[in-house]
């Protein structure tokens, strides 16, 4: 049956659409990456304390949380690709503008604006793949999200390090005198500039052109996709999906009608994104670089495990491409719960042996390496788990009525918990321990298992119109 199917799949017009759109997930990664390594031409340049650094690190994440919550209900007024080619060039703006930055409140300013480009891009990148897709090969297709948001991420690591290196330090001068860590925000301008000319070349999703009455144009694209016959099919299929409730989609359709509560399946979403951000999987995206020379690694050898985690990312998304659609979304969820808890946990009993030489935390070599062993390990269990299959899931798991509310929603929330967790961890770091803060993160992985266990349905092979909630 899935032969015949993809006989039927124009599956190099889908895979060009595909690469184009992963493209957001990119800048995702890339925007959100780069400020790790710049932290101390940031605090030299704006004179700026242990808080004043979290700020300008988190700012751009109050931004994502803005532009997920707007993104997901300006597409289904604008349309998928229309918004995410306004967060291709809020992008290229936050660069140019995050490098220029004389002082740290136009830094925020142009975090911000670049954070609602990724807010954008990371709610309606996988949205856009899940409806152009075909089900039996949308989970590992939606998965390609997360394995470009970590080649952005490893991107950001690479070209950081590049600079650092050429320059001989993130705070030394390099081209035209400016300091290396200005470069590390201009590089984005290259990638923004080719999302947004790849964004005209792909069409608007087909489910968005039925719910707005564009019928022919719908069926012309899904014609595209799967070939007339199926077009036909399918633009049915989805107009019937909304007949029974057909009005334009609006934040209270996430209210059960009959109880007046918030939709199970909401809260499903909302606790997906959530968690996916309280095991602190971006304390190692962020600030990799400040931790690892806190621990007594030099600013050389935390650049190069920065790229050394991004790498194995990409590995272990690259196995979820692979499995996802052939043992489900749920199993892998429940797997990486209950590795990161494990790895978390190590990683707390290694940073609670740390002493102190020379006013700096310490470890022993031989803990030093245990805590490197497990913090690679939990990457990858991240990444094979709660990194790609949280997007997958916020991306299909929502009946078209909601898709857009959902993912507002759910977004902003997944937004929201991550500018708590990132802004709160230096503070926590020089209070409470490294013990205590990785405690909390490998509490909330244990957590996790038994909140998918019971709040998690599969959407393994099932068409998106056959969603329910």
């Amino acid at each position: 049956m899935y032969q015949a199917q993809l006989e039927r799949v124009n599956m190099a017009f889908i895979a060009a659409i595909v690469a184009v759109a992963t493209i957001g997930g990119f800048m995702f990664g890339y925007d959100s990456g780069v400020i790790n390594g710049t932290q101390d031409g940031l605090e030299r340049a704006f004179d700026l304390s242990k808080l004043g650094t979290g700020l300008n690190v988190g700012a751009i994440l109050v931004g994502c949380a803005a532009g997920a919550f707007i993104a997901g209900r300006l597409a289904d007024r604008l349309g998928r690709r229309n918004v995410m080619m306004i967060a291709a060039v809020l992008f290229l703006l936050s660069a140019l503008a995050a490098g220029a930055a004389g002082s740290s409140a136009v830094f925020i300013i142009a975090r911000l604006i670049g954070g609602i480009g990724v807010g954008a891009a990371s709610v309606l990148s996988p949205v856009y793949i899940s409806e152009v897709t075909p089900a039996h090969i949308r989970g590992r297709l939606s998965s390609v999200q997360q394995i470009m948001i970590i080649t952005g991420l490893t991107g950001a690591f690479v070209a950081n390090y590049a600079l650092a290196h050429s320059a001989g330090g993130s705070t030394a001068p390099f081209w035209l005198g400016y300091p290396a860590w200005r470069w590390m925000f201009w590089m984005q301008v290259i990638p923004a500039a080719v999302y947004f000319l790849a964004l005209l070349f792909i069409p608007e999703s087909p489910r968005f052109l039925v719910v707005r009455g564009r019928i022919a144009e719908a069926e012309a694209v899904l014609a595209r996709l799967f070939g007339p016959h199926e077009a036909r099919r399918k633009v049915e299929e989805i107009r019937a999906s909304l007949a029974a409730d057909h009005h334009k989609p609006k934040l209270s359709d996430l209210l059960d009608k009959s109880t007046g509560r918030v939709r199970r399946i909401v809260w499903a979403g909302i606790g997906i994104a959530i968690f996916q951000q309280l095991v602190g999987i971006n304390i190692v995206f962020y600030y990799g670089a400040v931790l690892w020379q806190s621990v007594g690694f030099s600013e050389n050898d935390a650049l190069k495990i920065n790229i050394l985690s991004g790498t194995l990312s990409i590995l272990a998304c690259l196995v979820t491409v692979g499995l996802i659609d052939r043992i489900g979304r749920k199993p892998l969820l429940l797997i990486g719960s209950a590795g990161m808890a494990v790895t978390l946990g190590t990683m707390a009993a290694c940073f609670a042996t740390a002493g102190f030489v020379d006013g700096s935390l310490h470890l022993s070599d031989q803990v030093g390496l245990i805590a490197l062993i497990a913090a690679n390990l939990y990457v990858i269990f991240f990444n094979l788990s709660w990194g790609p299959v949280m997007w997958v899931m916020l991306g299909e798991m929502f009946p078209n009525q909601i898709r857009g509310s959902g993912l507002a929603v759910s977004g902003f929330a997944q937004w929201i918990a991550n500018f708590a967790i990132s802004v709160s961890f230096p503070a926590l770091a020089a209070g409470v321990g490294l013990p205590v803060t990785y405690g909390f993160y490998a509490l909330s992985a244990f957590a996790s298992f038994f909140f998918v266990r019971a709040m998690v349905n599969e959407t393994r092979g099932r068409e998106l119109e056959d969603m329910e909630g």
